[in-house]
């Protein structure tokens, strides 16, 4: 599993619209994150069709224990942010989750990852 970036999702989305320059595609990404957490920190909720749903969750106060002194600790309330998949992506995992995928071993290659070099036997 491969961890995507800021930087990447540019690149993807500037490779596929020819019309746009990359530093357009950053800003309007960028942007778009920036109304997301904007709108989150006012308590609202967004809501993107097929895609998902965020909301803020208030987390009520609590008394926890600490694992190692097992002494009682006082953890106060506070917001956090909850994602509900959307329909669309919640399918689009499904698929992918009952498509295993294909293990491809090259001989080639060590226990490390590289290329062994192919000496002949002598």
């Amino acid at each position: 599993m491969a961890t995507i970036t800021k930087k990447d999702l540019v690149d993807r989305i500037s490779a596929r619209m020819t019309t746009c320059h990359r530093a357009d595609v950053k800003q309007v990404i960028q942007s778009f994150l920036d109304s997301i957490i904007e709108e989150l920190g006012k308590g609202n909720r967004l809501e993107f069709r097929d895609f998902g749903v965020f909301e803020v969750k208030e987390r009520a106060a609590r008394v926890a224990q600490n694992p190692k002194t097992l002494v009682p600790v006082k953890v106060p309330p506070k917001r956090t942010v909850k994602f509900k998949v959307g329909r669309l992506m919640k399918e689009q995992l499904e698929r992918n989750a009952s498509s295993k995928p294909e293990v491809v071993v090259n001989p080639d290659l060590s226990p490390n990852g590289r290329v062994q070099s192919k000496k002949p036997a002598t």
